[in-house]
């Protein structure tokens, strides 16, 4: 009995193990870019529809040093979709952009109405 849970389990492991691809992909384009000043540029394709640009430059917001990042990548899904998503990266946060990113519901009016009302309403003093 035990070595037919053995055998069991090594089967389990050999079928659980990655698979490699069977043949490697290709990187059709590549490019890359590092200034002294701290700005830098990239970009890549690869042979099976994934690609990316990204560039960066070094900004002065107030008297601090920011990154500020804008770029785009793509890739085709698995049921055979090309998904693009672009994003911009500096002082504001991350701030993508794609059409199959989650959009929020619309405020309702009730909430609309009282955030206006909020927003007029005199100041409460302790």
């Amino acid at each position: 009995m035990k070595s037919i849970v053995i055998v069991a389990l090594f089967v389990a492991v050999a079928f659980a193990a990655p698979q490699a691809p069977a043949e490697p992909i290709p990187i059709v384009r590549q490019d890359s870019e590092i200034n002294g000043d701290g700005s830098y540029q990239y970009s890549f394709e690869t042979g099976n529809g994934i690609s990316a640009d990204e560039k960066g430059e070094v900004k002065k917001v107030g008297d601090v040093d920011t990154l500020a990042v804008s770029g785009q990548f793509q890739y085709p899904s698995q049921d055979g979709q090309n998904i693009q998503l672009t994003y911009i990266a500096d002082e504001n946060g991350f701030q993508p952009q794609g059409a199959h990113l989650p959009t929020a519901p619309p405020v309702p009016e009730a909430i609309q109405r009282s955030l206006a009302y909020l927003a007029t309403a005199p100041p409460q003093t302790e």
